[in-house]
């Protein structure tokens, strides 16, 4: 079952969204938007593609205020209004709800991953938040409704026994707030969702249920500054957070109703870096680790990014090529995993995530991580900040924004998985190519040193750094991670090694016996050029010897 939850959405491609209600009086307030573009240009839509944006109003039209910077830690630079222009494009035949397209045109030329900044006076606040009550609604009909509207009746009766939820990124900070709203308690008391899983989410919430909300912004190092989704409570555990001085966790509510889910909290390592992952199980502050609740666990799987990629060794705009190692497996064994846990009280696997306390969940220095010097790669210097942000004395009560942009009042500290000798990550579920690697597997990428955005975080991505083919290449570049020719000398014997991993997460449970087959298949398409390629280095050897 699928649930429109979004009211930004424009109309076409059967789209499924939200049609929320409006507010049926004049209300009017600042909405921001930050535009990145991803590549020049001279208009732009001002939210993401197929979005719509809250309609400004006249006075807002004519003293919209526009910035310019390079980076979110410089000066905003003003662009003079007669510089530049709005255009609102209305769509005939919606709902009163249905948002405008908004554009911004900049003739002297928007620039390539740069950033601007646009604040308007808007007016006609839909209410984002009836997204938690319509995907609470829709679950709750479905099993306990015994209406005709029920078409999921036998014998009149509802054959639902269990209802669990999966959301992936934007959606799975959805499922977050939905819970720590209570909205896991239907109007009659039960409970909704008995599994929930978050998944890539990192440690945030969202811009969903706020006056003049904007679901699909979220929080980035290099774009997507000063929304909303990375605010305390981070953690499912109940904390007191020094910044905001606010006592509470994401499940308080639930727990309290006693509608609390099961939650299979799941996320790539990329979200420690560009998600502020590791809060989910830290203090606000980064010092201690976090007690779990018994009905959470938390799953960081090692050595992947935000989603996957496809295999290549091309680099694009970034550093380096895209991290392509797939926690796709994983979630379908954890998925029945929850269902068994729902059913009848089988715990499921252990949370594997990296720790404080253990030492593997430190400092994100490259001398905190150990990350090797691999020659021609760069080390991050920068990673996602959240802040504790100001928006003005009505936010905490009210949740209406009164200050565009926010005030950051200080810091909340994250923290990043150690690094392996290899470079790949400890403490985590590393995914089976990565426990038995052919490369460094990292969740962070860097933009090109030379183009826009130099150095700065590659979005959501992260990277793959191929070991050496053999000792001798190794030597020659002065590499320290030992080559695949010393690792494994054959593909049958990484194969080999790589069957026994994927046998390993089988028997702890991590792993279904079907998705074995189809990483050795996978792996095997991948890497057999490269032993292909030792094996010719060999002959070539021999060849010159003989001769």
């Amino acid at each position: 079952v699928s649930s429109g939850w979004d009211g930004e959405l424009l109309p076409g491609s059967s789209r499924l969204s939200l049609v929320p209600p409006t507010i049926q009086q004049p209300i009017t307030g600042k909405v921001r938007c930050e535009i990145v573009p991803s590549k020049d240009t001279t208009r732009t839509e001002v939210n993401w593609a197929n979005h719509g944006s809250y309609r400004p109003t006249a006075e807002g039209l004519e003293q919209a205020t526009l910035t310019h910077r390079l980076r979110a830690d410089h000066p905003r630079v003003p662009i003079p209004r007669a510089e530049w222009k709005l255009h609102v494009t209305e769509f005939e035949g919606g709902s009163p709800a249905q948002l405008p397209k908004v554009e911004l045109e900049y003739p002297a030329g928007l620039k390539k991953l740069e950033i601007y900044e646009l604040i308007y006076e808007a007016q006609d606040p839909t209410v984002m938040g009836t997204g938690f009550t319509a995907v609470r609604d829709l679950v709750s009909a479905l099993k306990q409704g015994t209406g005709d509207g029920n078409p999921l009746l036998v014998a009149g009766k509802p054959v639902i026994q269990r209802a669990h939820s999966f959301g992936v990124s934007q959606s799975g900070r959805f499922l977050r707030e939905m819970l720590y709203w209570g909205f896991n308690e239907d109007e009659a008391g039960r409970q909704v969702f008995e599994g929930v899983i978050p998944h890539v989410s990192g440690s945030g919430m969202g811009s969903f249920n706020h006056r003049f909300a904007q679901p699909t912004r979220h929080a980035g190092q290099h774009d997507h500054h000063d929304y909303p989704p990375d605010r305390f409570p981070f953690s499912y555990s109940t904390q007191t957070d020094p910044l905001s001085g606010q006592t509470e966790g994401i499940l308080t509510r639930a727990a309290a109703s006693g509608t609390a889910p099961l939650v299979m909290h799941t996320q790539s390592s990329s979200e420690y870096w560009n998600r502020s992952g590791s809060l989910t199980h830290t203090d606000p502050l980064g010092t201690t680790d976090v007690a779990l609740p018994e009905n959470v666990r938390i799953y960081i799987i090692g050595g992947t990014q935000h989603g996957p990629s496809r295999y290549t060794t091309e680099k694009g705009d970034g550093q380096t090529a895209p991290n392509p190692a797939d926690y796709k497996p994983f979630l379908r064994a954890l998925l029945l995993a929850l269902d068994q846990w729902a059913k009848d009280g089988t715990a499921p696997p252990a949370s594997v995530y990296a720790k404080i306390s253990e030492g593997t969940l430190v400092s994100w220095t490259q001398n905190a991580t150990g990350f090797p010097n691999i020659p021609g790669i760069r080390y991050p210097a920068v990673i996602q900040q959240p802040a504790y942000l100001d928006f003005g004395p009505r936010w905490q009560t009210e949740r209406i924004v009164d200050l565009q942009p926010p005030l950051p009042r200080g810091d909340y500290r994250v923290l990043v998985p150690r690094s392996g000798p290899d470079g790949n990550e400890l403490g985590c579920l590393s995914a089976p190519e990565v426990a038995v690697p052919v490369a460094t597997y990292t969740s962070w990428r860097l933009r090109d040193e030379n183009g826009p955005a130099a150095n700065q975080l590659y979005s959501l991505s992260g990277s793959m750094i191929p070991f050496p083919l053999t000792k001798a290449e190794r030597e020659q570049q002065g590499d320290p991670r030992p080559s695949l020719e010393e690792r494994f000398g054959t593909l049958e014997t990484y194969l080999q090694q790589l069957s026994a991993q994927c046998q390993a997460y089988e028997q702890s449970g991590y792993l279904l016996p079907a998705d074995r087959e189809r990483i050795l298949d996978t792996q095997r398409e991948r890497v057999a050029p490269l032993f292909d390629q030792i094996k010719e280095k060999a002959n070539t050897t021999k060849a010159e010897q003989g001769h």
